[in-house]
């Protein structure tokens, strides 16, 4: 594969990227922040993401309205997303659109206006999306299993915020903590398609000229610095008036930077992957107990969480739960076929490489790489390390990690009868 990516760090610590896609008349370009919710003190959870909310109600040149017109004038969608370690402003436009969509997405970025009267109106909007996810009973499951899985950790708590930290977002905290901590050295701009990356350099340091680091900005946010030490909790959450039941079966895994990571997203898709998975096969095409079934990773930058998701009647709950971990031991005892080792990298390189045919694809993983590893990983040699995993990788990253004492259960709904103990989960 031709490498067309180029990369520059300007003095002020922000970094560009680039990769050119000859063909194209289309770009996806987007600007990163190295900050998620990890990286925010209790009384500011959820900060991360009321800034990603509040930087599109206005700028110093641009009201919300302006945002919107322009925008969509480019045919472009501007989108934007918080996570745990990270905040995302993305957008895909031709390639002649280019010099607005950068322009509005650092505007956004380098002088929001952070009106108290628009803040105050943006609290009410994400007070009203915390009861959309109390509304949605995955999504729910999801932050209670976060909570007691990291307990007393920025993992542990809801990327949104709580009701009591939200109204709190002012106009001084907001300000205050967006000066702090989206700094030009702590920004990522990515782009992929027909993009010139000298001129993207050029209009990177000239909107970001003004925004050099200061001297007691922090160079790392709330918690960043600490491994959290996840726990491993028995959770059953009674919900009468859900109609399903809702599980996660969890245990530690290796991190996003982690040696093993490879190995391990490969046993994960064996697991719980596709629709030709051990759990898919087991629990909803050999006996139809779910209609949603399976398994998959959170690999964050220092640890991982590997989980089995399912949902089904409440009187079908002990049998998901067993059928679970009967995959589990087996997978822990038994090594996995050739043919099915390679029937999962088969599958992984294929997404990949359907993948480089997105602009967006590439421009995210441009940011991620940067972000995660600080250098970039072509596809070739993230296929390559697919390709030289064993079946005795497999096996031991499910028993280093599959362990009675490391699994963790939370399960939500109208669970009257439904009772779980450690000894249950012995591997």
């Amino acid at each position: 594969m031709t490498d067309k990516i180029q990369s520059t760090r300007l003095d002020n610590g922000l970094t560009v990227l680039t990769e050119h896609m000859p063909g194209l008349r289309s770009v996806s370009i987007g600007i990163w922040a190295r900050r998620g919710s990890r990286h925010e003190q209790p009384e500011l959870n959820g900060i991360c993401h009321f800034i990603e909310h509040a930087v599109f109600k206005g700028t110093e040149r641009r009201t919300a309205l302006d945002i919107a017109i322009e925008s969509d004038r480019l045919g472009g969608h501007l989108d934007a997303y918080t996570s745990h370690e990270v905040t995302g402003f993305t957008m895909k436009v031709t390639d002649k659109g280019l010099p607005l969509a950068f322009d509005i997405l650092a505007d956004m970025l380098a002088h929001p206006r952070f009106d108290r009267e628009d803040l105050e109106r943006e609290q009410k909007v994400i007070l009203e999306e915390m009861k959309m996810v109390e509304d949605t009973p995955d999504e729910f499951l999801g932050e209670l299993f976060n909570a007691a899985y990291f307990p007393d950790h920025a993992l542990g708590r809801p990327i949104e915020g709580t009701a009591e930290t939200v109204p709190t977002f002012d106009q001084d905290k907001t300000a205050s903590f967006h000066a702090s901590e989206f700094q030009p050295r702590n920004l990522v701009i990515a782009a992929a398609g027909n993009v010139e990356h000298a001129q993207l350099v050029e209009m990177a340091a000239r909107a970001f000229s003004e925004n050099s680091s200061p001297d007691n900005a922090s160079a790392e946010g709330a918690d960043s610095a600490s491994k959290p030490q996840a726990s491993a909790p028995i959770l059953i959450e009674r919900k009468k008036e859900l109609e399903q039941a809702h599980l996660i079966i969890a245990s530690p895994w290796p991190s996003a930077t982690s040696e093993d990571r490879f190995a391990a997203s490969l046993l994960a898709n064996v697991l719980g992957g596709g629709t030709s998975s051990r759990l898919w096969q087991a629990i909803r095409e050999e006996r139809g107990l779910a209609y949603s079934v399976g398994a998959g990773a959170s690999a964050f930058s220092d640890i991982g969480v590997f989980t089995i998701y399912a949902g089904t009647s409440p009187k079908q709950l002990d049998e998901v739960v067993d059928l679970s971990l009967i995959e589990l031991r087996r997978i822990v005892r038994e090594s996995v076929a050739e043919e099915e080792l390679q029937l999962v990298k088969d599958q992984t390189t294929s997404s990949i490489l359907l993948g480089l045919e997105s602009s967006s694809v590439r421009a995210g993983a441009l940011a991620r790489q940067e972000i995660i590893h600080g250098r970039r990983i072509s596809p070739d040699e993230v296929i390559s390390r697919l390709e030289a995993v064993t079946v005795a990788d497999l096996q031991r990253i499910a028993r280093e990690n599959f362990t009675s004492e490391g699994l963790a259960l939370v399960a939500l709904g109208d669970l009257n009868g439904f009772r779980v103990d450690r000894s249950r989960l012995e591997i």
